[in-house]
């Protein structure tokens, strides 16, 4: 049986959070969404997550961050970097943290959804486990 894409959205806009939990919603997709970085690792000691779209600039705990956290804690997480100050300096730094993928915003629903998808298979591949269902399978 394929298990539903667990994905957290980590945001400290509302909007942004609603438009890509809007476009990664579908029957093969769980999208869980906190407004900053301590939210997400609360949420993730509950139950980790398959990916997480992060956004790097946040009140309190910032993304890379939570980023670094997340990939020692988490490891089989794959973390997509989403943010508004799209830099090079960042960009290798969230990679070399273990960023999956860094996007620039605004970034539009293909985009995310595209993002997610590879994530997985790349989670996917990687594990070599259960398969897990993409959110972009219903698009």
């Amino acid at each position: 049986m394929i298990k539903k894409a667990n994905i957290l959205v980590v945001d400290d806009e509302e909007i942004v959070r609603l438009s890509y939990a809007r476009s990664l919603a579908s029957a093969h997709c769980q999208v869980e969404m906190v407004s900053n970085g301590q939210d997400a690792l609360q949420v993730m000691g509950v139950r980790p997550f398959d990916v997480v779209l992060l956004d790097l600039l946040m009140p309190g705990m910032n993304g890379m961050a939570v980023l670094s956290t997340i990939k020692r804690r988490w490891p089989e997480s794959e973390v997509i970097i989403i943010t508004g100050y799209p830099a090079l300096d960042t960009a290798k730094e969230a990679v070399s943290l273990g960023a999956y993928d860094y996007l620039a915003k605004p970034a539009g629903p293909d985009d995310v959804i595209n993002a997610t998808h590879s994530a997985m298979n790349h989670k996917r591949w990687t594990l070599r486990s259960d398969p897990v269902s993409s959110c972009a399978a219903m698009h």
